[in-house]
Order: C-alpha cells, then structure tokens, then sequence
C-alpha cells in the first residue's frame, strides 16, 4: 500500500489525479477502522492531514463554508449559533476522541446511510464543494448520495468544502441508538422549519438518507399561525415520516422498531422546533 502525503491542496488533487485509487484519510474514523478489520485494502492512502486549506471555514452573505477537515469539535464551538442543525448532529457523533477527529467531509465521503450528518446537510440545502484538476463543482446534498456508501464524487475529485446557508429558522435533530454514546445511528431525523416552508430528511433507515416530501407538504398546509400543534397533527407527520423509510432488519434493530422510531422522532423534533419558532428559545432533548 502506497502512503501519498501532499502539503497543499493542489498537490493533493494532482495525485488525486494520478491515483484515482488513492482513498482520501484525514480523520480516518471509518477508513482506519475498515483497514484494522481488513475490510479494505486499498493500493494507496492519500493523507490530507497536512493540507491547511481543508481545515477553515468562513462566512460570506450568509452562508458558511465549511472545509471538509474541519472536525465536529470545532462545529460545536464554534458554528453552534450559524448552524445549530448540525452542531446537534456533530454533538451525536461517537466519543470526544473521534468528534476531535472525525470531520463531514469524511462523514460525506463514507456516504453511510447512517451518518449522522447526512439529514441535516439535506434540511439545510448544503452543497457538497468537489474539486479536480479539472475544476470545481457544486454538489446538492440531495443528489449526493447515489445508494449504499456511493456517492456522486467522480474519481480523481475530492471533497474540500460544505456550503450551508445560516440559520434563519428553528432546526433541530434526534437519532436513536443502541445506548446513549458512541453508537451507529438505528435511525436519525433532521427537521427545518422558516416561515411556511419545511424541510425533514430521514438517515439510517433508507438505502441513502433522503427528505420526505408528502411529510413536508402535509404540515406546511397545516402549521398554525402561533400556539400549540394538535397531538393529531403531530402524528400524522410522524406517520407519513414512517411511511417514507425503506429500512431493513439488521444487527441494530428491525425495520418494524425503525419505522417506529421515526415516527417518535418525527413527532418530537417537530414539537421542539415549533417551541423554538413560537418562543424564539431553542428546546431539544
């Protein structure tokens, strides 16, 4: 196994270029563990520890640009007011060890269906930053995820930035897991409410994480102008919410107890997200 440590971010898509088999590491929180379980060999390891330019992130006209090596550490101390969506989800991710390491670029390059991250960057309307030798791109996070670990990236192209714009709305999302830390998603959901319009995607209980549009339509038509949402309400979203999973029977949990749990999911990230829109407070679990 080839060992390619650039020092720039041009140098890094040079040998990208080169190597269009070289697996990108930076955090290694999924690429060390597959290597340690011999569940991947790859020809070659392109270390991006040394390139500065993916480890920044900046603001312009409201939206973030997030490098792909900027850990979830740093999401939380530092972006939890700009994007409260996925500073929650970053929150969720694994030990203090591996949030100091792990990053959403790695969490995107994965592309697991049970990444933490995925249904947040899709309420959000985040843009995956591809760059090549050839240039670079603007990915919808919706079009991202193509199926199991698969995603959009052409070969010699690698992520160096996700754009989210700030928050100008309630956000809020919830997993559940096996036991409380350090735990792969059983399923996930991510909710955005501004205005009149919603957003709510679904992670771990699909081929890819994916919004789930009859759920949006049905309460945008049905959100009240202020005061409490009907019970009912909040349970016919958290059934059409259930209604759009394709999840399967594994180690972790049953499709059955999936679909129950994002309708649990459902029902209650929407009532902290209509608290923080009524109230201007942020509430969650």
């Amino acid at each position: 196994m080839d060992f390619l440590r650039p020092r720039t971010l041009a140098e890094a898509l040079a040998l990208k270029a080169e190597r269009p088999d070289a697996v990108p590491l930076a955090g290694g929180t999924d690429v060390m563990v597959e290597l340690n379980f011999d569940a991947r060999r790859p020809a070659a390891l392109l270390d991006l520890t040394r390139v500065s330019e993916l480890a920044n992130w900046s603001a312009v006209d409201r939206t973030v640009r997030l490098g792909a090596a900027v850990p979830y550490t740093r999401v939380i101390a530092e972006l939890g007011t700009q994007l409260p969506g996925l500073a929650m989800a970053a929150r969720t991710v694994g030990s203090p060890q591996i949030r100091n390491r792990g990053t959403v670029g790695g969490n995107l390059g994965a592309a697991s269906p049970a990444g933490d991250t995925h249904p947040v960057l899709l309420v959000t309307g985040a843009r995956v930053e591809a760059a090549s030798v050839r240039g670079t791109r603007l990915i919808p996070a919706e079009e991202f995820y193509l199926g199991v670990k698969r995603n959009a990236l052409a070969e010699d192209e690698l992520i160096t930035a996700v754009h989210l714009p700030v928050r100008a709305g309630a956000q809020q999302f919830a997993k559940v897991g096996t036991r409380n830390a350090m735990v792969i998603a059983v399923c996930s959901f991510a909710v955005a409410i501004e205005g009149r319009q919603v957003r709510a995607a679904i992670g771990s209980a699909a081929p890819t994480p994916r919004r789930v549009p009859e759920a949006e339509e049905f309460l945008a038509a049905e959100l009240p102008e202020s005061g409490l949402l009907p019970d009912s309400l909040k349970r016919r979203f958290g059934e059409l919410v259930a209604a759009a999973a394709q999840p399967i029977d594994d180690v972790r949990g049953t499709a059955a107890y999936r679909k129950h749990a994002l309708s649990v999911l459902a029902r209650r990230t929407l009532g902290w997200a209509w608290q923080e829109t009524v109230e201007g407070n942020r509430a969650c679990a």
